[in-house]
């Protein structure tokens, strides 16, 4: 098997495999599936006579050490589900080789277009080749970028028998963007000591924290009454429920934050005269910003249903993940050795928070520490994503370094 990281991305992105948050099951959508069974096939191929897919799509695997040294077992992890947030069905991926600097117009939709103005790093690609959709889809390399660099780094290993390393684990998870991925994995199965995301953006990136997250849920039953004799009776609640949103603070949004400050974010309305329900995402870096905010949250909704006395509500707070941090400032040679990784690839290490989350957030807490690496992705969730090949090729180096430091220093 002689794939390149392009070769294993062009065949992974054509396969749909977007979940679906409006089902129960584990995975949301049994296409997701497909490419398990795809990627299964593949490790069993290069040797990894232990790969195999469970009843919940998540697909392990182990790459047996071949050195006599104790070194720690890790584990490296992506996610097979595309985000719902655009379609990824018919992904028909373009290649634009020896890029050359200005707007890239997408061929299946002309008036997409990814312009430099609005994706400064491309001013960092030029020479390499670039990977995008025709448009009128999402490309999926959040995360099958992250996945076809693991099995290119596994694929190296395999063909380089004289690189001493540990035991290696891969976990390709299902449901991450919809916040289930690590719900069903088996740590124990896995067995490993710490472990690495692939599933970040810019190149020399150590994100090693997340944002803490929960949920909120406000049901709401308002009073129905025949509009023609409502005077003085009917309380209605979609009315109950736009106060509420019309009084959250401006300065908390997404739309309006960024960096280190969090926000209240409303991500579902439903309703009708008598009951309306709402769902807001809550997101802070400091657990006590989180709890500030759901407070906030609260006192809004409490104080706008005292104008409606006979209606009542529920408020629901469901925790989502936590920030890794937390766990991995206890365990520093996980950050420490991929920092010695990043460099050895001619990187400068720069570690960010994640205005967002991913399976190491979950992952971390369950009992496996989990940073995020890199994979060279930009403008994920839309028909504007794009990656560079030769920034694939970098995370791929950066992965066979890392577990090298890891053998070195055990």
């Amino acid at each position: 098997m002689t794939d390149t990281v392009l070769d294993r991305l062009l065949r992974y992105v054509v396969i749909d495999t977007q979940s679906d948050p409006a089902s129960s099951a584990q995975p949301s959508t049994e296409k997701q599936k497909d490419l398990g069974c795809v990627l299964v096939a593949e490790l069993l191929a290069l040797g990894l006579s232990d790969a195999h897919m469970d009843e919940h799509g998540n697909v392990y695997a182990t790459l047996p050490a071949n050195t006599a040294k104790a070194v720690p077992v890790i584990c490296f992890c992506s996610h097979m589900d595309t985000a719902p947030d655009f379609t990824g069905t018919g992904v028909k991926p373009n290649v634009v080789r020896n890029y050359q600097g200005g707007d890239i117009r997408l061929t299946g939709d002309m008036n997409q277009v990814i312009r430099v103005s609005e994706h400064p790093d491309l001013a960092n690609q030029i020479g390499h080749d670039i990977v995008t959709t025709d448009g009128t889809t999402l490309l999926g390399a959040d995360d099958k970028a992250g996945i076809a660099e693991i099995m290119a780094a596994i694929q190296h290993l395999v063909e380089t028998p004289d690189i001493p390393h540990g035991d290696v684990k891969v976990l390709f998870t299902t449901d991450e963007e919809i916040g289930r991925g690590a719900d069903k994995v088996d740590l124990d199965k896995l067995g490993a000591a710490f472990g690495y995301t692939l599933d970040g953006s810019t190149i020399g990136e150590i994100e090693n924290e997340t944002f803490s997250a929960d949920a909120v849920k406000i049901d709401i039953t308002g009073v129905a009454m025949h509009p023609g004799t409502a005077k003085g009776v009917m309380e209605n609640a979609i009315k109950i429920a736009g106060e509420i949103i019309a009084r959250l603070p401006r300065d908390l949004a997404p739309e309006t934050t960024d960096g280190r400050q969090g926000f209240i974010h409303p991500t579902q309305i439903r309703g009708s005269m008598d009951a309306a329900n709402l769902e807001f995402i809550i997101r802070d870096f400091d657990n006590d910003g989180l709890v500030e905010k759901e407070v906030l949250l609260k006192g809004i909704a409490d104080d706008v249903m005292t104008g409606y006395p006979g209606s009542t509500m529920t408020f629901e707070i469901m925790e989502q993940y936590r920030n890794m941090k937390e766990v991995l400032d206890r365990h520093p040679d996980v950050v420490g050795n991929l920092e010695e990784a990043v460099r050895r690839v001619g990187l400068t290490p720069v570690t960010a928070a994640i205005r967002g989350g991913t399976d190491g957030s979950r992952l971390s807490f369950m009992g496996l520490p989990c940073p995020n690496i890199y994979t060279g992705g930009h403008a994920y969730h839309s028909p504007l994503e794009w990656i560079s090949v030769q920034d694939m090729e970098k995370s791929v180096e950066t992965i066979v370094e890392l577990i090298k430091v890891w053998e070195k220093r055990a």
